[in-house]
């Protein structure tokens, strides 16, 4: 009997806070990945010659050649409460302000390796190559005779920026968060070894599949990343 009663279930108060969870930490982290990669592409794209070039690929492909769990769980370590983290803020004395941050009710778990921010972190850091690469290759791609024109015609550095190299790399930027977006919303390893307990889009179609044996939700759970990813394409 054809029916939509499971994907009224996703309207649970309960489920409804996953998927809203889930999306607000893939925004986040794309928009981080963005911020960061933006200045090394650049950088790669119009400064770096020769050796150091080589070595900016090197940089970036490297992290992606090492197991993915052995990153997460060394991240694990290092966000740990007697990780490199707490004793860098312990000799710079600023522990009690990742204390505090560490308390604010939502978002600290009492210690990075098991908050949203140490999560955040770690999605970031996993991710930020796939973001790097795309924006590097499309900043290459802008003519140098385009930035000397806009130079000519009397634009100060954040004129021809605004105007000139960002609309033109836009389109590496946009390859990037489709990879960044999707690729949190649907990955449950994370979530499960750095976060605390609350669910997340992937952990919750990994359980409903597995020990709750709830086929039906799970498919609906998986259907939203894809409805989501299709809406963002067709806006890109």
């Amino acid at each position: 009997e054809f029916t939509l009663k499971t994907y009224g279930e996703l309207l649970r108060p309960s489920n409804f806070d996953i998927l809203v969870r889930t999306v607000t930490m893939a925004a986040a982290v794309t928009l981080a990945c963005a911020a960061l990669a933006f200045p090394i592409a650049y950088y790669a794209a119009r400064y770096a010659r020769g050796r150091w070039k080589a070595a900016f690929y090197l940089g970036i492909m490297l992290p992606l050649w090492s197991s993915y769990l052995v990153k997460i769980y060394a991240w694990k370590l290092i966000l740990a409460k007697e990780g490199i983290i707490t004793w860098a803020a312990e000799a710079t004395h600023t522990s009690a302000v990742l204390n505090a941050v560490l308390s604010i009710p939502g978002i600290g778990g009492g210690s990075l390796s098991t908050s949203y921010i140490g999560m955040f972190m770690v999605f970031t850091y996993v991710w930020l190559p796939y973001m790097i690469l795309p924006m590097q290759a499309a900043l290459e791609r802008v003519p140098t005779s385009m930035l000397e024109a806009s130079q000519d015609l009397g634009a100060t550095r954040a004129q021809t920026f605004r105007t000139v190299i960002l609309p033109l790399a836009l389109p590496g930027v946009i390859a990037g968060s489709i990879f960044t977006f999707s690729l949190t919303m649907g990955d449950y390893i994370i979530p499960q070894i750095i976060g605390n307990s609350a669910n997340f889009i992937g952990m919750a179609v990994y359980q409903l599949q597995g020990t709750a044996g709830n086929i039906p939700l799970a498919a609906a759970f998986a259907v939203v990343p894809i409805v989501i990813m299709l809406a963002y394409l067709w806006l890109a």
